[in-house]
């Protein structure tokens, strides 16, 4: 008998050996990608620098007490304490998390996470027995050994359990700048090519997308959800009598809006009528502008009193004498109050808010209809202040120096969610894969969440330079590709319907 017990502690013994070596190899033949996994994990991501070096010195620390017989026992009661944390580990992902990581290394990959749970619960009971037979040899009663084993393995656990929440905490409201990836939040599902890489959108009506050409400017084509017919329709505009610069198109509804804010005009017509007639004549000059609903339109523009960037509104009478508020309050300088405010507009087309994110720092403004301020939320960016060095020149203009630290791009919103295009890379993140491809970073606009990040691959090096969501689908522009991929429940199931608080931040 006592022969048995002594072979089954040196197999437990060595089974533990193999594998954390195996384990802890490789996760040093390939650390880089070791990082970017535990960062991806709920429990580890707010820590992910110092906890890729803690694991592996751990477990090398395992090894070395078990291949000595005097400290075999104490490597035993770590084994078991590791296997323990692990096994809850994996419990709280499976039950609690959004986030199915692998984080493990070796073989251990290749595992689902119900093999890799019942595989960690027999390593803990294979460890437990190991413990006892070896506590009984030495003359420990069974009450001590079990005492011990029970309150390592319990504290392993808890420790656990802490960092999980914790960890939770951190990445949706005290973000380090470390994303997390959404387990599979888009699916490809078909593409369709464009006569250019001119094309941008325009907006949605339900599935079907309308996209404006940068080339030709009055065109507006109309795509169905099947991405198999589009419709071409030539707005007739008179170039001559107006110096129209850069010509935009929206959609909202069932209607296309016509806009140059270099010329002080906006136009807007029903969808497939080639007419448009004049809806807002020498009301303001702005540089961005989102229509809100059939009578109003939000803009930015330039304050001729402060020559600082300001988001406004127009509101459309029916007599012609349309309002125009501005909101100097809203936006707030740091610098020169120009280039240092510049963002971007965008309007919710579900819920009754309105954003506008920084490019150069790490912010986002939510607003109602009236475009008073609701929330001013951060971004996991650490930039908190714009790295921009800008010079006064003779003529009294300004210009920026040298190139400027972009954090965010043309963000939209969307039931609630903000998804912006961001455009640095975060912590403990694949170079390779940052160039492969577009990430977009996405936030809940009612809280200060940030829900998790997806990827947008590239297409013959050419990176996305527009998107839309609808319920059902994200579509990208990615170079001269218009691509559809399906949104899945761990995306769609953080929509906000369309009723949404309407109260202003005190």
């Amino acid at each position: 008998m006592k022969n048995v017990q002594t072979i089954f502690i040196k197999t437990v013994s060595c089974f533990f050996i193999l594998l954390f070596v195996y384990a802890s190899v490789s996760k040093l033949l390939d650390f880089e990608n070791f990082q970017v996994q535990i960062a991806q994990s709920p429990l580890l991501s707010a820590y992910a620098g110092g906890i890729s070096y803690a694991v592996i010195i751990v477990e090398l620390i395992i090894v070395l007490l078990l291949t000595f017989p005097s400290r075999r026992l104490i490597g035993l009661y770590l084994s078991t304490a590791l296997m323990s944390a692990f096994t809850i580990y994996i419990f709280l992902i499976l039950n609690f998390s959004d986030f199915v990581p692998c984080s493990c290394g070796g073989i251990l990959e290749k595992m689902g996470w119900t093999e890799h749970l019942i595989f960690n619960i027999l390593c803990v009971v294979i460890g437990c027995l190991s413990v006892l037979i070896i506590g009984r040899a030495n003359h420990n009663t069974h009450r001590k050994t079990a005492l011990i084993l029970g309150i390592s393995n319990i504290l392993s656990c808890i420790l656990v359990i802490v960092l999980f929440f914790k960890s939770e905490y951190i990445i949706k409201q005290e973000n380090n700048f470390t994303r997390r990836f959404l387990m599979h939040p888009i699916l490809k599902v078909k593409s369709m090519n464009l006569e250019n890489h001119s094309f941008y959108f325009a907006g949605a009506k339900n599935e079907e997308l309308y996209l404006a050409n940068r080339s030709l400017p009055q065109n507006l084509l109309a795509v169905d959800s099947l991405l198999k017919k589009a419709v071409n329709t030539k707005i007739d505009l008179e170039l001559s009598k107006y110096p129209f610069k850069k010509i935009e198109i929206k959609v909202k509804d069932h209607h296309y809006y016509i806009y140059d804010g270099n010329v002080p005009i906006i136009l807007k017509g029903k969808l497939g009528d080639v007419k448009s007639k004049i809806i807002s004549f020498n009301d303001a000059f702005f540089s961005q502008l989102e229509i809100i609903d059939s009578n109003k339109i939000a803009i930015r523009t330039l304050s001729s009193q402060t020559r600082n960037l300001t988001l406004g509104t127009i509101l459309i009478n029916h007599n012609g004498k349309n309002q125009v508020t501005l909101h100097p309050d809203l936006l707030e300088k740091q610098l020169d109050g120009f280039f240092d405010s510049d963002g971007y507009l965008s309007s919710d087309p579900i819920r009754p808010t309105v954003s506008y994110i920084y490019s150069y720092r790490n912010q986002f403004l939510v607003m109602n209809h009236s475009m008073q301020l609701i929330h001013r939320w951060r971004t996991i960016d650490t930039t908190k202040i714009a790295q921009i060095k800008v010079t006064s020149l003779s003529n009294g203009k300004s210009k920026m120096s040298k190139p400027a630290l972009k954090v965010n791009g043309h963000a939209i919103v969307y039931r609630g969610l903000l998804f912006n295009p961001a455009q640095l890379r975060g912590r403990h993140e694949s170079l390779n894969r940052w160039k492969e491809s577009k990430v977009i970073d996405i936030y809940n606009t009612e809280s200060q969440e940030y829900i998790g990040s997806m990827y947008i691959d590239n297409i013959k090096n050419n990176t996305m330079s527009d998107f839309r969501i609808t319920d059902e689908h994200l579509y990208a522009i990615i170079g001269n590709q218009l691509v559809q991929y399906k949104l899945t429940q761990s995306l769609k199931k953080h929509f906000k319907n369309g009723e949404a608080e309407n109260r202003v931040s005190e």
